[in-house]
């Protein structure tokens, strides 16, 4: 254990553990804290002890559910971390996250190696330019092969994968890894300690063999190490190092470390690995936001003014915890900061240093921490708190449009309004999770991003909030696109009772676009209409995709353009303009050849060789289009693309079909053509 703590920002990691769900990235979590003296023992998910799996449904789920912000110290490192779930229900959640991190541990099964949701989560942290380092865990495990791993992280992910470490041993004769950038073998007894020594006569010609392609996979892409490559017998382990940490910073290459969490092994290494090539705040580039449409930059500077993002809600016992980021500045316990969208001021009560469930009273943040506050009222997810002198608004995370919904209805008809108001918090902490009233039925529609989400949901509004709710069957959200346009739809809206008229004349053409959205464009002339006009009716359009002629559905897939037009000088307004947007389209979509949309998702499917054909035979069944299967250690990896619609039920299914032996995941594939 390390645990001296410098104040400089250059020693502060805030980093992300991301993976498929069962790689065992919340057994990596636990042992890191162990392991830096966060905690006083290990905990294990199977014996729902673990710290960042604190919530009850987490603990009899044995998943990660909920974001997880903890951290540790490590050779004089602060080591903010969140662990963030691996189920595809709640990719939004790791969303959140990865927006306010600045490096994360990508954990791969040594087994399975990429998985759907390894993929998934990859290409979110790709959107953030978020650098990464890889850990192969589960190395003791039979069928385990470090090498096919790092083979499906090149072939599916991309990177130039930069293997540091050899293990030595093989499955259940796993101790230990040669460390190829030092060239020392790190040896763990069955106590989780390890002896580091020589690489013994076995292993040397192997490593060197390594150590060398390591050299030539730097050089290839570092100039520094290249120079030296070239000039050298080989490379220095200081050289080696600085370009790997380069190389990890810039995204160019991606460190390539393993081992065994559960067995303690590997871990001390990984710790060394993020000090030494994740990034400090003071390595990713300066935060960005806009004001008044002016872009403006905010420096990881402690005497800056401040800018935090928040990027999570919850309700505790304690009160309304919202967890942010500070970018730039300081942040002091009963300073009042600015919500510059809402346009209100809020007062920091209390600043909490979080560790999971439990929470230490601060006096302040500052630029680079990660920190929980009690006091705003106003703020969500994507909210910017800054100062109030200096406006700022940071770019939220993205959030995804929620694929099933479910009726929902309190069992007590006196608990209707508590019900609302539970549902209401719960869309406040969860904002992939939305709610609306039926507008034909008068029901209550909660609507997520998949069948384990909605659930976890329910039994929330159970648990936590005690109401007895009864929960329909889930159902999918259609979409509806164009698949044959129109050209030249006239529209004229014109109104006079009295008083000023309205008067708008558009000409709409309407195309299909694909891979979905919405695109609006002008090839209007002349100045016919003007341009804030213009405005206008792209809002108009927007207006009408809300519901399409099929069953008023939303509408995707399509790109209008404004062709010509004319205005009254006297009648013609922002809202006459808008009003014959939303008509012209409704009419043009009323023209256009329509098609319904249902959701799909990629599933793999994972049985035994002799359960595989019954399989096949039902997924087809399920409306499923086969994509490929693989033979893996006694099984059969199926892939296909199956309606949403056709998985609900679909475990309870395998289980019968494969005698509890098959497994599944999921994760979302667009949008297809309901059949």
């Amino acid at each position: 254990m390390r645990a001296h703590l410098s104040t400089s920002l250059t020693t502060v990691r805030n980093l992300g553990i991301l993976a498929h769900v069962d790689a065992g990235k919340t057994t990596v979590t636990e042992r890191m804290l162990y392991l830096a003296g966060a905690t006083y023992k290990r905990g294990e998910v199977h014996d729902g002890t673990t710290v960042t799996d604190f919530d009850s449904q987490e603990r009899d789920r044995g998943i990660t559910i909920f974001a997880a912000a903890v951290s540790c110290v490590w050779d004089g490192h602060r080591i903010n971390l969140i662990d963030t779930p691996g189920h595809v229900d709640f990719s939004d959640e790791v969303e959140r996250s990865l927006r306010v991190l600045d490096g994360a541990i990508a954990v791969f099964d040594g087994v399975a190696g990429v998985e759907p949701q390894s993929e998934s989560v990859w290409r979110r942290a790709d959107r953030y330019g978020v650098p990464r380092i890889a850990f192969v865990n589960k190395l003791d495990r039979a069928g385990a092969d470090l090498d096919a791993a790092v083979g499906s992280i090149r072939r599916r992910l991309h990177p130039a994968p930069l293997v540091v470490q050899l293990p030595i041993g093989r499955e259940d004769g796993f101790t230990g890894v040669v460390d190829l950038v030092r060239m020392r073998a790190l040896v763990w007894d069955g106590g989780g300690s390890y002896e580091e020594g020589p690489v013994d006569g076995a292993l040397l010609e192997e490593a060197r063999r390594r150590r060398r392609l390591l050299e030539e996979a730097v050089a290839e892409l570092h100039p520094g190490a290249l120079e030296e490559f070239c000039a050298q017998p080989s490379i220095s382990a200081g050289t080696l190092a600085a370009a790997l940490r380069d190389l990890t910073l810039s995204g160019a290459g991606l460190v390539v470390l393993c081992g065994s969490a559960y067995h303690d092994r590997g871990v001390e290494p990984l710790l060394d690995a993020v000090v030494a090539y994740l990034p400090s705040p003071l390595d990713v580039p300066a935060v960005r936001g806009e004001h008044d449409g002016e872009e403006r930059v905010r420096a990881a500077d402690p005497a800056g003014p401040l800018a935090a993002l928040v990027f999570k809600v919850s309700s505790t016992a304690t009160g309304r915890l919202t967890y942010l980021r500070v970018y730039s500045g300081t942040m002091r316990k009963g300073d009042m900061v600015l919500d510059p969208v809402a346009r209100r001021t809020e007062r920091i009560g209390r600043i909490l240093r979080v560790q999971a469930d439990r929470h230490t009273e601060a006096d302040l943040a500052v630029a680079g921490d990660i920190v929980a506050v009690v006091g705003p009222k106003s703020a969500r997810a994507g909210t910017t708190l800054c100062a109030q002198d200096s406006p700022l608004v940071l770019e939220p995370p993205s959030a995804t449009e929620p694929v099933v919904s479910v009726a929902v209805e309190a069992r007590r008809g006196t608990d209707a309004d508590r019900l609302a108001s539970a549902l209401a918090r719960l869309a406040e902490e969860d904002p992939s999770l939305v709610v609306r009233t039926d507008a034909e039925t008068g029901q209550t529609v909660l609507s997520g991003m998949g069948e384990l989400h909605l659930e976890v949901a329910a039994e929330k509004l159970r648990r936590d909030h005690g109401l007895a709710v009864g929960v329909g069957r889930p159902q999918v959200a259609h979409r509806e696109t164009v698949v044959r346009g129109v050209s030249g739809l006239l529209y004229r809206h014109v109104k006079q009772d009295g008083g000023a008229g309205q008067f708008a004349h558009v000409v709409l053409d309407v195309e299909p676009m694909d891979g979905g959205g919405f695109a609006f464009a002008s090839a209007v002339t002349g100045g016919r209409v003007p341009r804030e006009y213009v405005r206008a009716v792209e809002a108009g359009c927007r207006d009408a995709l809300a519901g399409g002629p099929l069953g008023g559905h939303p509408v995707t897939g399509l790109r209008v353009t404004l062709t010509d037009g004319a205005t009254h000088p006297k009648d013609s307004s922002d809202l006459a303009f808008r009003t014959a947007g939303r008509f012209a389209l409704r009419e043009a979509l009323r023209v256009c050849a329509m098609v319904l949309l249902e959701p799909v998702a990629e599933v793999t499917v994972t049985v035994p060789d002799d359960a595989a054909g019954g399989v096949l035979g039902d997924l087809a069944a399920r409306r499923g289009r086969i994509s490929g299967s693989a033979a893996r250690a006694g099984t059969v990896v199926i892939t296909a693309t199956v309606p949403l619609a056709e998985v609900f039920g679909y475990a309870t299914r395998l289980r019968s079909r494969t005698q509890g032996r098959g497994t599944f995941t999921t994760r979302p594939a667009g949008y297809a053509p309901a059949g």
